[in-house]
């Protein structure tokens, strides 16, 4: 009896074997990405304005994760001509590098929102989480008036950062400090907001420039 035929009479002994596949091969994909110089792309001072969340985004992004935007939205533009013609610029990885977890998704119930910073006002959002269909009258999205009336606390938002700041996140003890009065006299509407509203707007791209390479 080969070997193979033995896999596939004894089931624990195939779960076993593919479960060592498996694993080899994920590690043959993925440990590279930790030393490879251009898993994480290399921007000029001029086009890198990359920083960390402010603690009004940074709570406007837990809110987002919360009520589980990222079920229907994505925020990856992938690299192909119909996407770029909607969304514009594809994503960088260097984008994302301060997000914990990162938002990239797959799913498009709606649009992605990864360059949607800047591209309408504050009251066009405010007006649009309140009832998405009185601007967009096909969207399915739910109505989400009830975050004007919650108030952020801020008790919170100094541990969040300091939870950030121990993975990496480049916080400052001037970030932690005014953390609390950063968010004060806000309601989860104001921190929602200014998080979309800085999406995609960190990097200034350079035309023709391609930063795969």
């Amino acid at each position: 009896m080969t070997f193979q035929e033995k896999l596939e009479k004894n089931i624990w002994g195939l779960i076993a074997m593919v479960a060592i596949v498996v694993s080899v091969g994920g590690i043959v994909e993925i440990v590279p990405l930790f030393y490879l110089d251009n898993t994480i792309e290399k921007l000029t001072k001029e086009e890198d304005s990359i920083r960390p969340y402010t603690a009004l985004e940074l709570e406007g992004r837990d809110v987002y994760i919360r009520e589980g935007c990222y079920l229907c939205h994505s925020q990856m533009i992938r690299p192909f001509r119909d996407e770029k013609e909607r969304y514009g610029h594809y994503s960088l990885a260097a984008e994302s590098k301060y997000d914990h977890p990162f938002q990239w998704g797959s799913k498009r119930t709606g649009p992605d929102l990864a360059r949607v910073g800047g591209k309408y006002s504050n009251e066009w959002h405010v007006q649009h989480l309140r009832a998405p269909r009185s601007l967009v009258p096909e969207s399915v999205m739910p109505d989400y008036a009830f975050f004007e009336k919650h108030m952020l606390d801020g008790v919170l938002t100094e541990k969040k950062m300091r939870a950030l700041a121990a993975v990496g996140v480049p916080y400052t003890d001037a970030d932690f400090a005014g953390a609390a009065a950063a968010v004060r006299g806000k309601n989860e509407m104001d921190a929602v907001v200014a998080y979309l509203q800085v999406l995609g707007t960190m990097v200034k791209f350079e035309p023709g420039k391609d930063y795969r390479e």
